[in-house]
């Protein structure tokens, strides 16, 4: 498969060719993951934080990337939530444990064993990428690929932000 892979930090006028686009295998889902066929990745913020160094990876090579859509290829051992040719979305978390006080309140970005799409785990910039399954999210049909891979980070950030506000009509 093609994939960008970054393989050293710093910023881009010392290092403008940071991402090198490669030809690697395709990754084998593991326990609980999916294989997903990528469609689309939205770039954000955060990869050139990451490439810059500013948010460091913590292993080098990875592919960034995580706003991704695509549709699943196959299942790993144990993940049975989608049927393969469903399309499915991943953002920022790649897996947390399930089960500490954060991951059972819905704040698994806080939980110590959080994992991070496309920095602790390699990403959507490639034409393949696993994810685990309770972390993959149906995409409704009303939504472009293009369209949707933005929503599964800003869009998500935002909405999140003004239902915290505890906002209401009027």
């Amino acid at each position: 498969m093609k994939a960008m892979l970054l393989r050293r930090l710093g910023p881009f006028q010392r290092n403008p060719a940071s991402l090198e686009l490669v030809e690697a295998p395709a990754p084998a889902p593991q326990e609980r993951e999916v294989l997903i066929r990528v469609s689309a990745c939205g770039v954000c913020h955060t990869e050139l934080d990451e490439i810059e160094g500013r948010t460091p990876p913590p292993i080098l090579p990875v592919i960034p990337g995580h706003q991704v859509v695509g549709r699943v290829e196959a299942n790993g051992p144990g993940a049975a939530r989608f049927a393969p040719g469903t399309r499915v979305g991943v953002g920022w978390i790649f897996s947390a444990c399930g089960r500490c006080r954060y991951c059972r309140s819905g704040q698994e970005n806080l939980c110590a064993e959080f994992r991070a799409t496309g920095r602790d785990a390699n990403g959507g910039y490639a034409e393949y990428m696993t994810a685990n399954e309770d972390f993959a999210y149906p995409i409704p049909e009303v939504f472009s690929d293009a369209d949707a891979a933005p929503l599964l980070c800003a869009g998500a950030i935002g909405y999140r932000s003004l239902r915290l506000t505890g906002l209401v009509n009027g």
